[in-house]
Formats: structure tokens, C-alpha cells, sequence
């Protein structure tokens, strides 16, 4: 079959070279992709944001199965369009329509869905550009650590975490006066909840599910969790404290339920499920849900997943019987190294040396663009990610940092403490 992934970062350039190991596909397709995803299939010059554009790509290529990467085409109703357009008919396509990526794209959405099924979460208060005054005043009600969230879309950084009740208000301002636009217009002031976080990944088509490996990102830009949140510096996979009766609880009260609720809330809802979780004296809650892929999580997963990924899809799609998903024993981990001023204001245009001197270890490009004359340059904030499999994790750790220093330029930085 031919298959087109959407997308073109570290998160597409992992499922490309998943997809491309099954025996299930013929052609692959990126669109847009980077120079990594070349290596294993086509690049097309596609806007995930124009939905005609995609359809033409559709058709054009006699795509069987189509995959969305990032999130936002999905919150803007990308399969909502192609479907009233008539361009999915007979095609499966992997991505929720615009009800079930509300889970993404409002977290008073995914908060109010999550109360209304019993799901455990953190309790909050939602306030919007209107309500100012009243959101400093819960604040000034309330003990650190002080949690607000972006209600919308923000690219991995609309969440501020502070004890500063000083800074807690100055960040409220400014997230309702609209530093993301539309997408903090509204937010919310979230309990804050002590633990430690991790990450369990579902593929569903609404009624019945598989699960991926887990894994755990750091979202800090800076060594010990310090600094502002990035789109992700880094992952691991399995993650040390997420023992089987931890998994048993996430199953039967989070994963079972969200799923159960989904039919039971009339959601169609065909795709990833992102939960993304902290464990609390023992206790799961969901802190967000994502509805596709996390990236750098993608990178570590599909490292340590053995069954075939397109071949799972395609079931679910279909509605056929589900293979059973066989996951490696081994270790993954991922660093990523990001371009001077990341998170803030990345530089783009440094070339990029030591690309191909490597053994042991999979790059995954997400901030890359090739010149004309061939060489790589930096064109991102994460601009490449270090991944790699062994017995332990130490040892996957090793491999990662070994490459990490042998890779340059100008100005790359990256955390040092990943995994630890």
C-alpha cells in the first residue's frame, strides 16, 4: 500500500523509517518532511494547512493510508475537510476529526471530559481575557506552586509552573493579554499535583486499542529541570518507576475509560492517544491528552517497538482482528540538540557536521533544511535528536552523548542529565 505521513520533524522522521520496515508498504510519502525522511521515502512540498493541497497529494499518489504528525491540522478539523470533500472515501486516515482533537486543543474541553467520565485528573478554574482581575484574586487565594495553563494550542510552552505568587500574576497578565494569541486567551489555574510524570501511548479507532511502549520526556530546557518548557529535550523509554501494577491502574482507570467515553460521547475518533500522565503516592492522573504522537517520545518508542506499526493501523482501520503488539525488553533513549536562543528565538542557518560518522546510534532530524550545494544546516529550535537502543539504559545514555558530541554547530546545546 502507499502511505503518506504528514509532517516534517523529529516525531515523522521516526515513523518513517518505522513505516518504512513493513512489508505492508510499497510507497512512501512525506509531506513536508526534512532531508532525514528522504532516506526512507518521497518528500512532497506540502501545507498541512491546505486542505486541497492534501487532497491533490491524496490522489495524485493513490494514498491507501494516510498519518497526521503534528496537532494542529487535526484541531483545525483537517479530516473534517477532507472527509466532506469526499477525499478519504476508501482511504484510512490516521488522525481524529475536530471533536476528538478538542482533546488537544482545549484543556478546559479535555478537563470538563475527563470530570464528566471520572477520569483522574487535577482540579482547576478556567478564566478568559474577560476575567483578569478574578484570576489574580484566585491566585492571591490560593498556595504555590502556582500552575496555569494556555488553553489552547502552544507548541509545548503555554504551561508556567512557579512558587513566586509575584511572577504567578505577572504571567497571568500577559497569558491573557495574548502572548499565544486565541490560544491564551483562556487558561487555566490547575491544583498542582506532586509526582513524578510519564507518558503511555495508545493507537485506537475508537473502540478498541493497542498500547505502545511508555515513555518519559523532559520538558525543561536546562540541566535539573531548570528554565523555561520546550517542545521536548529528551526521552526515555521504559520508565523505571512505571512497574506492571502501575500500568494495570493507568489501563483500567484512565485508558479503558477514555476510550469508553468516546463511544459513549458519540467521538469518532481514529488515531493516536497521547495520556500524558503523573504518578502521584502511587496514583495516576492525567495531566493532558495529546491526540497524535509526542515528539521527542516518538523517537524512543518506535525504537523499542518490535510488531509492525502500519500493520496495527491498518486493523484498525479496517476493523479487523488485532495483532498482539511486541515490544523490546531493551532500553531507548533520546537527547535532542537544539540551536542557540531555543527556546526563546532559535538561530537558523549553522551547518551541521558529523551527520555521517556515527554507529549505534539513529539520528532523527526535526530543524534541518539541505542547501543547494548538499550540506545540512540547523533551520529550527530542535534541530536534531540522538537515539538510541542497549541492554540498559546507561548504555543507550552512552551511545546518545557519544553522538551528541560529535555532532556541531554553532551554538548547539543540550541537556546532560537526560534519563537521570
Amino acid at each position: 500500500m502507499n502511505v503518506l505521513i504528514l509532517g516534517g520533524g523529529g516525531r515523522e522522521h521516526a515513523l518513517a523509517k518505522k513505516i518504512s520496515e513493513s512489508p505492508l508498504c510499497e510507497k512512501l510519502y512525506i509531506g513536508p518532511g526534512n532531508p532525514g525522511t528522504s532516506e526512507y521515502g518521497e518528500n512532497l512540498d506540502l501545507d498541512l494547512l491546505d486542505t486541497s493541497s492534501v487532497a491533490r497529494a491524496l490522489d495524485d499518489y493513490s494514498i491507501d493510508l494516510a498519518i497526521v504528525g503534528p496537532e494542529q491540522p487535526l484541531v483545525e478539523g483537517l479530516r473534517d475537510a477532507l472527509e466532506q470533500m469526499s477525499a478519504l472515501e476508501n482511504r484510512i486516515f490516521f488522525g481524529p476529526g475536530q471533536s476528538g482533537a478538542r482533546l488537544e486543543g482545549s484543556k478546559g474541553f479535555a478537563k470538563d471530559f475527563m470530570r464528566r467520565n471520572g477520569i483522574p485528573t487535577a482540579g482547576a478554574q478556567v478564566f478568559d481575557s474577560t476575567q483578569i482581575e478574578l484570576a489574580v484574586a484566585h491566585i492571591r487565594s490560593i498556595d504555590p506552586p502556582f500552575v496555569l495553563k494556555a488553553d489552547g494550542l502552544a507548541a509545548g510552552k503555554g504551561v508556567v509552573i512557579t512558587s513566586d505568587r509575584v511572577e504567578a500574576e505577572r504571567e497571568i497578565r500577559e497569558l491573557l493579554g495574548g502572548r499565544f494569541g486565541d490560544s491564551s486567551k483562556t487558561i487555566l489555574i490547575e491544583d498542582f499535583l506532586d509526582g513524578r510524570e510519564f507518558s503511555v501511548f495508545a493507537l485506537t479507532d475508537g473502540h478498541r486499542f493497542v498500547l505502545l511502549p511508555e515513555a518519559r520526556d523532559y520538558k525543561r530546557v536546562g540541566d535539573g529541570d531548570t528554565g523555561p518548557n520546550t517542545g521536548g529535550m529528551g526521552s526515555v523509554s521504559p520508565v523505571a518507576f512505571v512497574d506492571d501494577l502501575m500500568r494495570e491502574k493507568v489501563l483500567t482507570r484512565i485508558v479503558k475509560p477514555t476510550i469508553e467515553a468516546f463511544e459513549k460521547e458519540k467521538i469518532d475518533y481514529l488515531g493516536f492517544v497521547f495520556f500524558g500522565l503523573i504518578e502521584v503516592s502511587g496514583e495516576p492522573y492525567v495531566i493532558e491528552y495529546n491526540v497524535r504522537m509526542g515528539d521527542p517520545e516518538t523517537q524512543s518508542v518506535m525504537m523499542r517497538l518490535e510488531s509492525d506499526l502500519l500493520s496495527h493501523m491498518v486493523e484498525l482501520g479496517r476493523g479487523e482482528p488485532l495483532s498482539p503488539v511486541r515490544i523490546s525488553p531493551r532500553s531507548s533513549a533520546t537527547v535532542v540538540l537544539c540551536s542557540e536562543g531555543y527556546p526563546a528565538n532559535p538561530r537558523k542557518g549553522d551547518r551541521i557536521e558529523g551527520l555521517h560518522e556515527l554507529e549505534g546510534v539513529q539520528i532523527f532530524h526535526s530543524g534541518t533544511r539541505r542547501e543547494e550545494g548538499g550540506s545540512i544546516v540547523s533551520w529550527g529550535g530542535r534541530v536534531l535528536s540522538a537515539s538510541s537502543t542497549a541492554d540498559s539504559l546507561s548504555q543507550a545514555l552512552e551511545h546518545c552523548y557519544a553522538a551528541a558530541k560529535h555532532i556541531r554547530f554553532d551554538g548547539m546545546h543540550y541537556r546532560k542529565d537526560i534519563g537521570r
